[in-house]
C-alpha cells in the first residue's frame, strides 16, 4: 500500500468489491485505533457532531454493541433502531425507512437485514453512508476485517498464511467475506465443510475444497470455525447435531494433527459441543474474545474511513486523501 491510498467510497457494502490497497488501509487504520481503546480515556473528538443509526432487521448483539461501542468511542452519537418495535410492522419498505431515517439528518447508516443486497439497495438511494453489517448470505465484511485483523495481530501478516474455514459454508456470509478478502490479501484459504454445505463452484473463488476435517487442519496457521445454522435445515438434510460435531467438531484430540500454535477462531455465536468443544474454545489457541475485542478497533475505523470519504463528496464534490492524523486526544 503506497502513504497515498485513499478511501474513496462512502459506503461499505462488502470486501468483494474491494481492492487490496484499500483493505489494508482499513486494517492499517485499525492499528491506530487499537491504540486509542488500550488507552486510560478510549474516546477521540474524530466523529463528533455525526450520528450512527444501527438499524437491525435481525437479532444481533456482538456486531450492534460493537458499533455502538466503536461510535461512541469517536464521539459520534448513537440510535439503535430495532425494527420489531418500529414503523417496519407496520408494512414500511426498506427505502422509506432509510430516508426517514435520513431526513432526521443522520451521517451513517449500520444495517443488518435477512436478504442479501439489502445493503446495497439502501445505499443507492441514499447520500448517507450504509454499512453492511451483513445482509443475508452474502457478506458480513466488518467480521471477516476484525478476523483478518486479528491474523496479522497475531502472526505477524497475512500474506502466505494457511487459513482453513470449517463449518456451514452454503449459508455463511462471513465465510463468504472472509474468502474475498484473504485471498486478496495473499493467504491460501481452504474450505471445509460436509458436501451438502459446500457452495456449487466455490473454488472458482481460489480456495481449495474438501471435505477431510483432519487435512484441513493438518498445516493450518489458523481455523475459523463457523456456526452451524441449523435452523436454516427446512427440509432436515443437514448431518445431525452429534453426527456433525463427531465428523467436523474441533476438538482438543483432533487438534493433536495441527500445527502446535494454531490459531482458533470462531465468528459467534459459539455452539458448545456442535462445532467446538468448550476446551478449545476457552483453550490456550482459542482468540474468539480478541476477536471481539479487534472488532471494536476495525468498526471504529470503518465508521471513520466512510464518514471522511462521503464528507469529501458532499462537500468538495469530489474525493481527497484523509489522514489518520486525525487520531488525536480529546
Amino acid at each position: 500500500m503506497t502513504k497515498n491510498t485513499a478511501w474513496t467510497k462512502k459506503d461499505l457494502l462488502g470486501l468483494k468489491e474491494l481492492t487490496r490497497e484499500e483493505l489494508e488501509l482499513l486494517l492499517n487504520t485499525a492499528e491506530s485505533f487499537k491504540e486509542v481503546i488500550s488507552r486510560e480515556v478510549k474516546k477521540v473528538p474524530t466523529l463528533r457532531g455525526k450520528t450512527v443509526v444501527n438499524l437491525f432487521y435481525e437479532p444481533s448483539t456482538r456486531t450492534r454493541v460493537s458499533f455502538e461501542i466503536a461510535a461512541k468511542r469517536l464521539s459520534a452519537d448513537v440510535i439503535n433502531i430495532a425494527t420489531e418495535s418500529s414503523s417496519v410492522r407496520k408494512g414500511e419498505t426498506l427505502i422509506d425507512t432509510g430516508k426517514n431515517i435520513e431526513a432526521l439528518k443522520v451521517d451513517i447508516i449500520v444495517m443488518r437485514h435477512n436478504c442479501s443486497g439489502a445493503a446495497l439497495m439502501l445505499a443507492k438511494n441514499l447520500r448517507a453512508s450504509v454499512i453492511n453489517a451483513g445482509d443475508g448470505w452474502h457478506e458480513h465484511p466488518t467480521q471477516a476485517l476484525l478476523d483478518m485483523f486479528t491474523l496479522k495481530e497475531r502472526l505477524g501478516r497475512i500474506e502466505g498464511l494457511k487459513v482453513s474455514i470449517v463449518g456451514d459454508i452454503a449459508h455463511s456470509r462471513v465465510a463468504r467475506s472472509n474468502i474475498w478478502g484473504l485471498t486478496k490479501l495473499g493467504a491460501q484459504v481452504t474450505i471445509c465443510a460436509p458436501a451438502l454445505l459446500i457452495p456449487p463452484g466455490i473454488e472458482k473463488t481460489g480456495v481449495r475444497v474438501t471435505s477431510d476435517i483432519d487435512e484441513a487442519l493438518a498445516d493450518a496457521d489458523a481455523v475459523n470455525v463457523l456456526r452451524m445454522q441449523f435452523e436454516r435445515d427446512a427440509e432436515n438434510a443437514f448431518p445431525r447435531q452429534l453426527e456433525y460435531f463427531k465428523n467436523f467438531g474441533i476438538t482438543t484430540e483432533r487438534l493433536k494433527g495441527a500445527k502446535k500454535n494454531i490459531l482458533v477462531m470462531h465468528p459467534g455465536p459459539i455452539n458448545r459441543g456442535i462445532e467446538i468443544s468448550s476446551e478449545v474454545a476457552d483453550g490456550s489457541n482459542s482468540v474468539i474474545l480478541e476477536q471481539v475485542t479487534n472488532g471494536i478497533a476495525v468498526r471504529m475505523s470503518c465508521l471513520f474511513l466512510v464518514s471522511g470519504a462521503n464528507e469529501n463528496i458532499k462537500k468538495v464534490g469530489r474525493l481527497t486523501s484523509l489522514p489518520v492524523n486525525r487520531l488525536k486526544r480529546p
